[in-house]
C-alpha cells in the first residue's frame, strides 16, 4: 500500500490555516452522513453513489462545490467501476486527484453483512452462505483502494453492527489493520443513534481513522441523552462483539451516558406538530392522487419540542414555519381498524390477535353464519385477518409508543411500513415519509426524489444527520486539536 506523506502534510498544513475539511463520500446515498459531516463544519466537495434516484435527492440538497456542476453531482455512478480521478474531473476540479480530498468518508451497503439481509440472500439464491460471496461484502477493499489513491488525513466509514461477525471475521478490525499499515491510527465502536438526540433506536457500527504522524488515537463522541434500550439491543451487541480480539483489538468502549443527561427524544416529541393525516381512509382518492412534494401545513405548533424546532430550522435547510411534504402513506383498508385498536409498542402477534377479534365481532352479526372452514368463512376472514403466521412474522408490525424514541428504520419501510404505526389510533395508518425522515433526524426542508416507496428506501438506508454530525464533530474535533508539525513542502508532491 501506497503512503504519501508529503501529500497528507499539505494537507494537514492546509488545515491548520483554518481552512475547513474537504470531503468525498462513497456510497453517500440521499445525503444524511453528507448533512451531518456538513453540519460540523466540513466542505462536502464530491460523493459517489449508485443508486440514480438517491443521487438525485443529494444534488437536490446540496449545492455543488463548483458552478453548474449540480447536474455532474445527480449522476449515479460505482464506486468499484469509477475511479477518484475521473470523479474530480467529472466535477470540475483540476490537478491530480490527491490534492483535493482531506476526508473520504462512506456508509458501506450493509445487506450482506446485517442478519435480515443474510436471510434474504439466502432466500433468494438458495445458498446458506451467500451472504458471504455477495460481491458488496467486499466493497470496504475497492475503499481501501481510494484511500491510497486519495491518501486522505481522515477516515470515517459507517456500518451495521453485524460486519463485526461476519462468517467469523471481524471485517472492521482487519479494515484498521489494513490502515494502520498505511500510517493510519484506527478505532470502530459501536453507537446508538437515540444517545445523541436522534428519535430512533438506531445501532451502528462507526469506525474512524486519523493520519498517525499526529499522535491521536481517534475517540468517539459522548452521548447528548440517556436512553434505556430494549434488552435485544444488548443480546445484538454481544453477538456483534463475539469476534472482537480479547487482545490488542483496535476496538474502542462503547460510550456511556452520564447522569443528568436529558431523556432520549421520544417519538411524540419528534412527530407531534406534523399534520394530521386522515385521507388515506376518509378520501382514498385525494391520497393517491397526492404527490410526494405536495405541502401540507402544519399541525399542533402551539408547543413546539425543541427537536421539532431544529428540524424546522436546520442551518441551510430552514422550513417555511407553515408547512411541509411528504405526507404519504400506504392505503390498506383492511388493516385501518386494526391500527385503531392495538396498543402502544405491540407487535404482530397482538395485531392477529385484534384482528381475530374483528373477524368474530363480524361473524356474530350476520344473521347466518357461514360454516367454520368454508369458502364462504375463509372468504370473510381474510377481509379481516392478515395472512402472515404470528410465529414467523413477530416484528412484522409495531405500534409506535409516543413516550419512546422509534425501533429501527428500514430500507425496506416501503413495503414494511406497518412496523411504524403511527401511535395516535385515530389517525389509524403507518407513518408518513415526512415521519420517517423526522425520526432519522433529517430537517423538513430537505427533499426526497422519486416516489413514495424510494423515499421510504433512501431514509432508512441513511446514516440519521444528527449522529452523523456528533461523529463528524468529534472526528473534526481529534483531527484539529495538535499543531501539525511543520513541514517541507515541495512544488510537486505527486509522486511522493
Amino acid at each position: 500500500m501506497k503512503i504519501n506523506t508529503v501529500a497528507r502534510q499539505v494537507k494537514l498544513a492546509r488545515l491548520r490555516s483554518g481552512e475547513a475539511p474537504r470531503a468525498l463520500e462513497l456510497c453517500s446515498g440521499c445525503g444524511g452522513m453528507s448533512l451531518g459531516m456538513k453540519a460540523a463544519g466540513f466542505e462536502l466537495l464530491a460523493h459517489v453513489e449508485f443508486d440514480a434516484t438517491a443521487a438525485a435527492s443529494y444534488a437536490l440538497n446540496f449545492n455543488a462545490p463548483v458552478e453548474d456542476k449540480t447536474i455532474a453531482w445527480s449522476l449515479p455512478r460505482d464506486m468499484v467501476t469509477s475511479d477518484p480521478g475521473t470523479l474530480a474531473s467529472e466535477i470540475g476540479l483540476t490537478g491530480d486527484v490527491v490534492e483535493h480530498f482531506d476526508v473520504l468518508a462512506a456508509g458501506l451497503p450493509c445487506q450482506a453483512f446485517a442478519r435480515i439481509g443474510r436471510s434474504k440472500l439466502r432466500s433468494v439464491t438458495g445458498d446458506d452462505i451467500a451472504y458471504v460471496n455477495d460481491p458488496r461484502a467486499k466493497l470496504y477493499e475497492r475503499f481501501l483502494q481510494y484511500v491510497e489513491a486519495v491518501q486522505p488525513v481522515a477516515i470515517l466509514i459507517e456500518n451495521v453492527p453485524d460486519i463485526l461477525n461476519h462468517a467469523g471475521r471481524n471485517v472492521p478490525e482487519e479494515i484498521c489493520e489494513t490502515l494502520e499499515a498505511m500510517g493510519y491510527s484506527a478505532r470502530y465502536t459501536l453507537l446508538n443513534a437515540a444517545y445523541y438526540g436522534v428519535p430512533q433506536m438506531r445501532e451502528r457500527l462507526f469506525l474512524v481513522a486519523i493520519d498517525s504522524s499526529l499522535g491521536v488515537v481517534p475517540g468517539f463522541p459522548e452521548p447528548s441523552h440517556a436512553a434505556e434500550l430494549p434488552s435485544g439491543y444488548e443480546t445484538a451487541r454481544s453477538v456483534a462483539l463475539k469476534y472482537v480480539p480479547a487482545e490488542g483489538s483496535h476496538f474502542a468502549s462503547i460510550p456511556r451516558a452520564r447522569k443528568g443527561l436529558p431523556k432520549a427524544v421520544s417519538v411524540k416529541a419528534a412527530l407531534g406538530d406534523l399534520p394530521r393525516i386522515r385521507e388515506h381512509f376518509s378520501a382514498p382518492t385525494d391520497m393517491r392522487r397526492r404527490k410526494l412534494h405536495d405541502r401540507l401545513p402544519y399541525g399542533n405548533s402551539a408547543a413546539l419540542s425543541d427537536y421539532a424546532k431544529k428540524m424546522r430550522a436546520w442551518p441551510g435547510f430552514q422550513a417555511s414555519h407553515t408547512d411541509t411534504d411528504g405526507h404519504l402513506v400506504r392505503i390498506t383498508p383492511r388493516d385501518f381498524e386494526i391500527f385503531r385498536r392495538m396498543k402502544h409498542g405491540r407487535d404482530y402477534p397482538h395485531a392477529i390477535a385484534v384482528a381475530e377479534k374483528i373477524f368474530s365481532e363480524q361473524l356474530e352479526a350476520l344473521t347466518v353464519r357461514p360454516r367454520e372452514n368454508s369458502v364462504k368463512w375463509t372468504s370473510l376472514r381474510a377481509k379481516y385477518v392478515p395472512p402472515y403466521d404470528p410465529t414467523k412474522f413477530p416484528n412484522k408490525w409495531w405500534k409506535l409508543d409516543p413516550e419512546m424514541p422509534s425501533r429501527t428504520l428500514t430500507a425496506h419501510m416501503g413495503k414494511d411500513t406497518y412496523s411504524h404505526i403511527h401511535w395516535e389510533s385515530a389517525q389509524k395508518r403507518t407513518i408518513s415519509v415526512r415521519e420517517a425522515a423526522r425520526l432519522q433526524s433529517f430537517p423538513d426542508s430537505f427533499r426526497f426524489s422519486g416516489a413514495m416507496n424510494a423515499a421510504f428506501r433512501q431514509i432508512g438506508n441513511a446514516v440519521p444527520p444528527l449522529l452523523a454530525e456528533a461523529v463528524a464533530k468529534r472526528l473534526k474535533r481529534d483531527l484539529l486539536q495538535k499543531v501539525v508539525p511543520e513541514v517541507e513542502v515541495v512544488e510537486d508532491f505527486r509522486a511522493a
